[in-house]
């Protein structure tokens, strides 16, 4: 799958965190899990764990669905999508020539 780039930024921003590897090595390996579960069994809040799976969802590493528990609560569910994320010098070459003006200017910004 091409991605433009500032779809590989999005990617390359939520995979360049621990705690986002560590929840989705979590999900692969435990599978589907709804936030006050995973949240539990991570270990961090479940503001904290809603902003990682925030990013993790808008990059297309996650997915959420919600179900209905027996008692009638919603419950919102996270597993981890089918993604590759091959990255070549050509890769980058085409990227480049999509970022948009914002992309470009946090990239010189930081680049101080």
């Amino acid at each position: 799958m091409n991605r433009t780039g500032d779809q590989l930024l999005t990617v390359l921003s939520a995979l360049g965190n621990p705690h986002r590897l560590r929840l989705l090595a979590l999900l692969k390996a435990e599978g589907s899990k709804y936030v006050s579960q995973f949240a539990r069994e991570a270990g961090i809040s479940r503001p904290l764990l809603h902003l990682h799976l925030q990013k993790l969802e808008q990059a297309g590493l996650v997915t959420s669905r919600f179900e209905l528990s027996r008692d009638g609560k919603a419950l919102k569910y996270y597993e981890v999508s089918e993604f590759s994320v091959p990255l070549t010098p050509a890769l980058i070459e085409e990227a480049v020539k999509t970022l948009s003006p914002v992309s470009e200017a946090r990239g010189k910004k930081g680049a101080k």
